[in-house]
């Protein structure tokens, strides 16, 4: 079977990669402060290529939906990257299905036209319900794929993608090619994989991570909340921190922006975390 082969091909990278997890160093608190299944009636998530994320643009407006973002990006080459995020459950437009809000991890070739994801997601229309839920997605050559399936390879019995999230709890995220496919970890759990054949086994290492929220807009509305619906400057917002690259030679750092930092902006940013989320333009 495909999978029993890859965990036995893999297990000794898979090892050293739960170990790398493991000892990760926990957030600095200066920097803090249901089984899927395959959807696409829901928005993707944005696949953060062209256009390029500016600060202060306004929303980017492709794929069918309008996007707003707070991220943070590095231009690297890299086997891997993890971070941790505050789980949150930002409101969004009542009895909207075609909205959501999110904070994830990226790992993208130079192109950006293939991405492997994961995070957590707000979304009526994929989940049924308004408290955040894992997910994760993939990209090849720019074509979008569904959520939580669609080729991925579910290994965990415990940490599965789709499942519901705790509001308020951190929780750490991570992707890392072993054995030339992309394994996905809920924290430090190997959640499954992408198998490198949905990439034609050209895509084994990524040149731009980012790690952000995003919020896609209902139609004429900007009311969607970001994170736990406070400004990344002021005192209690969601976070991303402890920001590491997995198998690279250069440094962790990222470069954060903001794309209508009138709604939702960055705060207390260092080179591996960021405060983020906003209001919107008020209550929906």
């Amino acid at each position: 079977m495909r999978i029993r082969q890859a965990l036995i091909s893999g297990a000794t990278a898979l090892a050293a990669a739960l170990s790398v997890l493991a000892t990760a160093a926990t957030a600095p608190a200066a920097a803090v402060g249901s089984a899927g299944t395959a959807r696409t009636a829901a928005p993707a998530p944005a696949p953060l290529g062209q256009p390029p994320l500016v600060n202060g643009s306004g929303p980017v407006c492709w794929f069918g939906a309008c996007y707003d973002y707070v991220s943070g990006r590095q231009t690297t080459d890299t086997a891997g990257a993890t971070v941790r995020m505050l789980q949150a459950a930002p409101a969004i437009k009542p009895g909207d299905t075609d909205s959501h809000s999110l904070q994830e991890l990226a790992l993208q070739s130079a192109d950006q036209k293939s991405t492997v994801e994961i995070g957590w997601t707000v979304d009526l229309g994929l989940n049924g319900d308004l408290l955040p839920h894992l997910f994760v997605y993939h990209w090849v050559g720019g074509a979008e794929s569904c959520y939580n399936a669609c080729g991925f390879v579910q290994v965990s019995h415990t940490a599965k993608a789709g499942m519901a999230l705790r509001p308020g709890a951190a929780a750490r995220f991570s992707i890392q090619n072993l054995a030339g496919d992309w394994w996905v970890f809920y924290d430090e759990q190997a959640v499954g994989y992408f198998p490198g054949s949905l990439w034609n086994g050209t895509y084994t290492r990524a040149q731009v991570v980012t790690a952000f929220g995003e919020v896609a807009h209902a139609a004429d509305s900007t009311c969607e909340q970001m994170g736990d619906g406070r400004f990344g400057t002021s005192g209690g917002s969601g976070w991303i921190s402890d920001y590491h690259l997995l198998g690279a030679t250069d440094r962790s750092d990222l470069s954060v922006t903001a794309t209508s930092p009138a709604l939702y902006d960055a705060g207390r940013v260092t080179p591996t975390s960021f405060h983020l989320g906003g209001p919107g333009a008020g209550p929906c």
